[in-house]
This record gives C-alpha cells, structure tokens and sequence, in this order.
C-alpha cells in the first residue's frame, strides 16, 4: 500500500485520500468540512456505525477525517463511503429526497443524524438581520459618544488619566500600546497566514488579509472624512501622524486580534471562554493606552471600537456563509 491514493471516486473533488501508509488506517480531505460542526458529528455518526470501521476523528480546523479500520479492507472503499456520506449530507441540508448511490459500499441511513434544522436560505437571513442589528446598535453608540463629547467628558476623561502618570505605567503602556502598532499587527497577520498556509487553510489567511486591509482602508478614509485633531494636553510620549478620529490602534486590534480570537476559539473550543476573555482584555488595554498616551480623545477609541466590531462581524459573517455554500458548491 501506497504513501497516498492518485484515485479517489470518479475524480470527484469532494473526498481526496492524504495518507495510506499503514494498512487499516488513513486520512481523507473532506471540501466543506472546515468549521462545519453539523457535517462533523453526522460524518462521525454514520462511520461508526459501519462495522468494518473501528475509529473515527473529524477535523474542522483542516477539514481532514481520520479512519481506522479493517486491514483488509480497500482505503478507496472507504473512500467512497466518505463521499455517499457527504453527498447524502448535502441533499439534506437543502431539503432534498435522500436517494443512496449504488455503491458496494452503500452505507444506511442514520436515523436521528445531526444535521442543520434550517435551510440554507433561512440561515443566510438570519445572519444579515444580526449583522443589520449589530449596524444599529453600534451607530447609536457612537452618536451617543459624540454627544459626550460635545458635553466635555472627553477633555475631563484625558486630564484624570494624566492624574495616574508614573515612570513604571508609562513603560507599561508603551509596551501595550505596541502590539497595535501597524508592523507589529502585520508581522503577526504574516505570521498567522503562513501558519493556515502551512496547514492547508490559505481561505483562513485570506479571510485574515481581507478583514486587515479593509479595516485599514476604512480607517484611512473615515480619518480623512472627519480630520478631527489629536488631543494636545501635554507631551506626547510617542510620535503620532495623521488625524485622530477613529483609533487606528482601537480600529486595527479589534478586527486582527478578534479574527485571531475567533479562529482560536474554533480551533479549542474547550478554551472559549478564556480566549475570549484573553482576546478582550488585549483589545481593551490597547485602546486604554492610547488614552493614557494622551494621543486619542476617548471617542476616537469608543468609534475605532465600534466601526472595527461593524466590520470584523461582517468578516466572519461572509466566512461562515462561504463555509455552508462550500459543500453544496461540490452538488
């Protein structure tokens, strides 16, 4: 037996053999697999129901299902249960009459299999009402925000932050506010590209990319737009170009870290909450020190905030309805 299978059924891209090099065990790339929870546990379901199988694993992080089983069996045999699985799996999501290929292999219908309650459609609108609500939501915070700053509170928050200025804080807070500097956040967008690469998910790297350099372009031209001053209460301690209004730092961290965050939380589920509270400090102090700096009113911070949670809603948003057309794209 082979390193890797050149065949898999009829050439259909839907299931690709990765390693074969041990009798009774092998690896297969399953397209729609990636972050599909639903396609996971019915894949999981239907395997271990088949006699000749004696483990299974699905990967959503690389869309790869590991199979233990019978040595004497054929890895294309079970390569072809992988692909009636997922086929019948797509007819489903999209409320269509399961009918089983005729196969040797012909695996039977898993009654009770977790699969999506709601049709891909109902999903997709589901989705845009959140994201409509979240626009909303946000766009009233930040009109609120303006009005405070209007009433003087930005002025007053700046001179009572001065207040805490010591030597130690002050190194702290240059130490913090770097990791939102412009290289710093590119060269971890690098670094977290080359590492999805690396994995087999350049989507995830795009995905990244895209959501960095739009967070950046809308950073730019909302700066333009509104060409509001930086704060000159007292000396600077870092140099700062360019206008105040919204946080670059705010803006930028929300979106690279949060997208960070979120694939991290996919990827050890087990750990949601520690990384979103993790993610959200970071987040949070970042912003903090633009304000300790004395280089950003509070609104700018509050707007970077609000316009960068806008947008890295809408990345993730795209990144998911791309995942669920993913497998009914291979119908």
């Amino acid at each position: 037996m082979g390193n890797s299978l050149n065949h898999f059924p009829n050439g259909n891209p839907l299931i690709q053999a990765l390693h074969t090099a041990v009798k009774g065990r092998a690896r297969y790339k399953v397209n729609g697999l990636y972050y599909s929870e639903s396609l996971k546990k019915y894949l999981e379901s239907r395997l271990s129901q088949e006699k000749i199988i004696t483990q299974v694993r699905a990967n959503t992080l690389t869309g790869n299902v590991l199979v233990l089983f019978h040595s004497e069996i054929n890895p294309n045999a079970i390569a072809w249960l992988l692909q009636e699985i997922v086929v019948d799996y797509t007819k489903l999501i999209n409320k269509l009459p399961l009918q089983t290929t005729k196969t040797n292999t012909a695996p039977k219908k898993v009654k009770n299999s977790p699969i999506p309650d709601q049709p891909v459609q109902k999903q997709l609108n589901k989705a845009n009402s959140k994201l409509i609500l979240l626009s909303g939501s946000i766009s009233t915070f930040i009109l609120c925000a303006t009005l405070l700053r209007k009433s003087g509170l930005d002025e007053v928050t700046l001179l009572t932050i001065q207040k805490l200025h010591t030597p130690l804080l002050d190194q702290i807070m240059l130490g913090i506010t770097f990791l939102g500097e412009p290289l710093v956040l590119f060269l971890i967008c690098l670094g977290f590209a080359t590492r999805s690469a690396y994995n087999q998910r350049p989507w995830e790297a795009n995905n990244l990319g895209l959501a960095a350099v739009g967070a950046i372009s809308l950073n730019i031209f909302l700066k333009e737009l509104f060409r509001r001053a930086r704060p000159v209460l007292w000396d600077h301690l870092v140099k700062v170009r360019h206008y105040s209004f919204p946080s670059g730092h705010a803006m930028a961290s929300m979106v690279i870290y949060g997208f960070i965050g979120y694939t991290l939380t996919k990827k050890f589920p087990q750990h949601r909450r520690l990384i979103f509270a993790g993610t959200t400090a970071l987040i949070l102090a970042i912003g903090l020190t633009r304000l300790y700096l004395g280089v950003h009113w509070p609104t700018d911070v509050i707007a970077g905030y609000a316009v960068g949670l806008v947008w890295l809603t809408a990345c993730i948003q795209t990144m998911e309805i791309g995942e669920k057309f993913s497998l009914v794209s291979y119908r």
